[in-house]
């Protein structure tokens, strides 16, 4: 099933990795059930246990013109009888959304099987574009096919996410370039960072399986001196040695999800460190970490700059920054990590966003108003919980 999937959405536009079989078996272990859904010419098919994939389900999607990962969660309630869960269609579904056609079946599908799945609601949030650059900003272009997909959204009934999942914003990096033609395209301050890292010493390995135990320490402390919540270690234990397994030598196939932890480090001591993650001639920049020792000698910049290099050979040609500011301006919490980014020469894509359609107003309603502040609770224990792990 994991290669005839990955071959399914590989061939789609827009491929991510958060779509691949891997991802679904990563939330399988954390109670999430995984389900894959095609579309062909002639039929909409679901397939839930991949032990029933046929040979005529193998025939039939050799010609999919969308398909979609969905994660569905049960919500157990005391006392009551009825069977709620939720949906996420994590950056799905896969499709061209400039045919309309194929749009208005996907998203007829999509509501259907959200009804008959007795769902609070189903969350989407696929990678459709809505402007590149800062808006207002000189160069900034608003795309008016993605304007027009989210007004049909709203005609539908999908309401904007009051709980966005992922970053609706990015910054992505043109690999195409030489790397002299990369280089340049850089912010001088972030070429001078780069060089200054390479004569002070500072080096890039790629990690093993026994680097992740203080790979994960060191984004523990990272998170409890920037201030944002992880999960657990098992979690990333579970991501990264599932994406690790996969064999790096074939990434050139664009057709199987990989990961390469990259370490800085200063005269053997590991300093900073990233989780590069390549899929479908695209990379991603998911899991960054570093310590407070030598980040005078700018190790972070050399690592995004070995990054960039390996994904170019590798065969990719953009390199997604995961994540940049709701709000471009000195307020928003990502301000300092998004001119980080920026100067490596990337540019901002402004992209639709989570969007929930609820079958049911008066659950969604609840379940809305409960999760926020179930969700801060978990947050704060969570914040506790990493602080202690580390001995903080």
């Amino acid at each position: 099933m994991s290669q005839i999937w990955n071959q399914i959405i590989a061939s789609l536009p827009n491929p991510h990795f958060l779509q691949t079989h891997e991802w679904g078996q990563v939330k399988a272990r954390v109670g999430w059930s995984p389900i894959y859904a095609v579309w062909t010419e002639s039929q909409f098919s679901v397939i839930s246990d991949p032990s029933s994939v046929t040979e005529h389900w193998k025939l039939n999607t050799e010609h999919c013109l969308a398909a979609c990962l969905i994660l569905k969660r049960a919500i157990p309630i005391r006392g009551l009888a009825a069977r709620l869960s939720v949906l996420y269609a994590p950056k799905g579904p896969l499709l061209d959304w400039t045919n309309e056609p194929l749009r208005q079946r996907v998203l007829d599908d999509l509501q259907a099987f959200a009804k008959k799945q007795g769902a609070v609601f189903l969350k989407m949030d696929p990678d459709i574009v809505l402007g590149t650059g800062i808006p207002g900003a000189d160069g900034s272009i608003a795309d008016a096919g993605g304007a027009a997909i989210q007004s049909e959204l709203a005609r539908r009934g999908w309401v904007y996410s009051s709980d966005q999942i992922q970053f609706r914003n990015s910054v992505l990096i043109d690999l195409t370039p030489s790397e002299e033609e990369m280089l340049t395209r850089m912010k001088q301050k972030t070429r001078y960072n780069v060089r200054l890292a390479e004569k002070k010493g500072v080096t890039v390995r790629a990690g093993s399986l026994e680097d992740l135990p203080m790979l994960y320490k060191m984004y523990a402390e990272t998170s409890v001196r920037d201030g944002f919540v992880i999960r657990d270690e098992d979690y990333y234990m579970a991501v990264w040695k599932l994406f690790m397994s996969n064999d790096a030598s074939l990434i050139t196939n664009h057709q199987l999800p990989i990961t390469i932890p990259l370490i800085a480090e200063v005269d053997a001591e590991p300093v900073a460190g990233l989780f590069l993650f390549m899929f479908a001639g695209r990379a991603y920049y998911v899991y960054g970490m570093s310590r407070d020792v030598h980040r005078e000698k700018m190790p972070t910049y050399l690592l995004q700059w070995e990054a960039m290099k390996r994904a170019r050979a590798a065969g990719c040609t953009v390199y997604d920054l995961w994540g940049a500011p709701e709000t471009f301006d000195e307020s928003d919490s990502m301000w300092g990590v998004y001119r980080f980014k920026e100067g490596l020469g990337g540019r901002v894509i402004r992209t639709l966003g989570a969007w929930d359609y609820a079958p049911n107003k008066f659950w969604y309603r609840l379940y809305s108003e409960i999760l926020p502040r179930l969700l801060n609770v978990m947050r704060a224990r969570g914040k506790s919980q990493t602080r202690q792990s580390i001995g903080g």
